[in-house]
């Protein structure tokens, strides 16, 4: 059988999404857990420069908006 180049399709074929490896997605959400928990622990030490950095984003977003 042969198929000409311009009309290559999928034909029945359905689509489906690979399964992801159970111990893949486990360790994946784990990392990020861990990253979430990094985060909020750097802030915790260091809430003064959170609160500053967050200030200075929200004057940088008036400034665009009103400019």
């Amino acid at each position: 059988m042969t198929y000409s180049l311009g009309r290559r399709t999928l034909g029945g074929m359905a689509w489906t999404t690979p399964r992801l490896d159970p111990e893949r997605s486990r360790r994946r959400l784990q990392i990020l857990a861990e990253l979430a928990g990094a985060r909020a622990g750097r802030e915790r030490e260091r809430p003064q420069r959170a609160r500053t950095e967050r200030l200075r984003q929200l004057i940088a977003t008036r400034r665009r908006v009103a400019g």
